[in-house]
């Protein structure tokens, strides 16, 4: 059997290996036995770690992917008959299978539009008010993502006007942040700017995109919401029995700024690409680009051919425009490598 090995990618961070930090945090990890189910010295340093990193006490258990940590965070804000309100193109409501509905048995999401990925507040207040009945799913949490699955980034101050609202609309505020360090990275704040200072009362922090071969962290700030979570966890088959292979990672990416460093990486990379590409007669971007993701509209010719040459990328994700993703592994010679190949077709 041949396994296809993608060499010309710009599809998803998913695609790139492990970096150096994690696989080196993994090596030390794995030495001799060690308590199971998170009862081991990796991880109580890998929660210290991240409490540093957020300035703050909270809460943290680690799960193996991104959809179990979104679902279950999500669960343990609602009841059955409650409603998350959440961008149209938002990956809990677009690419995660009915996952919140079913770990939350029967929680429904509501979704709300706004430019460039980012909800729109009059939308979501509409949401809430349109209907108080007992007939309406009651509106419970507002799901954001950062950044957002069109690249873009909430700053603190937009932040902060939409803690104001679900405040006075009595709502939890839940940030799916896969790319959660990208955006630190982009803002150059400090993590606590655009989490717990802004009023988010849950954070499914990304390890998988940012260079973890997998993993995610299920960040309570407020405390009291995560009662129980354990259960969840469990109950969801999310509890590892070898926890340090989880959480070790995160020591690796954490120490030295390693992860940020990361992104910021990924999100040069990105924006030199945006302006190589979008230096093209044809090709015109559709999106800022703010972190580590290109958004271009180009002419369909060229997407053929650049696929026919193999590149990979996605023409399904948000606006249904192509895709280029950046990661920790992105190079420069990938990057030149695709404005030849767009040189050669477009001219």
């Amino acid at each position: 059997m041949t396994i296809k090995t993608p060499k010309n990618q710009f599809a998803s961070d998913n695609y790139a290996g492990i970096c150096p930090e994690a696989w080196q945090a993994l090596q030390e990890a794995d030495n001799g036995y060690a308590t199971s189910y998170g009862d081991d010295p990796w991880t109580a340093k890998a929660c210290d770690a991240l409490r540093n990193f957020f300035e703050t006490d909270c809460e943290v258990f680690f799960v193996f992917n991104g959809t179990a940590a979104n679902s279950l965070a999500l669960a343990s804000l609602c009841q059955s008959y409650h409603s998350v309100i959440c961008h149209e193109t938002a990956h809990v409501e677009t690419d995660e299978c009915g996952a919140s509905e079913f770990f939350s048995n029967g929680t429904k999401l509501l979704t709300v539009g706004g430019k460039d990925g980012k909800v729109d507040l009059t939308e979501v207040e509409h949401t809430v008010k349109k209907r108080t009945d007992i007939h309406y799913p009651k509106p419970q949490v507002l799901s954001i993502t950062q950044t957002t699955e069109l690249g873009t980034i909430y700053t603190p101050d937009e932040l902060i006007a939409i803690h104001g609202l679900t405040k006075r609309l009595n709502l939890k505020l839940h940030m799916d942040g896969a790319r959660f360090a990208n955006a630190v990275a982009s803002l150059q704040v400090h993590p606590k700017e655009l989490t717990w200072r802004a009023g988010v009362d849950v954070l499914t922090f990304g390890g998988t995109k940012n260079g973890m071969p997998l993993g995610e962290a299920v960040v309570f700030f407020d405390k009291r919401l995560a009662a129980e979570f354990e259960y969840r966890c469990k109950q969801a088959g999310q509890l590892a029995s070898k926890m340090r292979y989880l959480s070790a990672p995160w020591l690796g990416l954490l120490k030295e700024d390693a992860m940020l460093r990361h992104a910021r990486h990924a999100n040069a990379c990105a924006r030199k690409l945006a302006d190589k590409i979008s230096a093209f007669q044809g090709v015109k971007l559709v999106h800022p680009t703010e972190a580590n993701a290109v958004f271009a509209e180009m002419p369909e010719k060229a997407i053929t051919a650049l696929r026919n040459k193999g590149w990979v990328f996605y023409t399904f994700i948000g606006s249904g425009h192509c895709r280029f993703m950046c990661s920790w592994a992105t190079t420069e010679a990938d990057i030149n490598a695709l404005e030849n190949d767009l040189q050669e077709i477009l001219g």
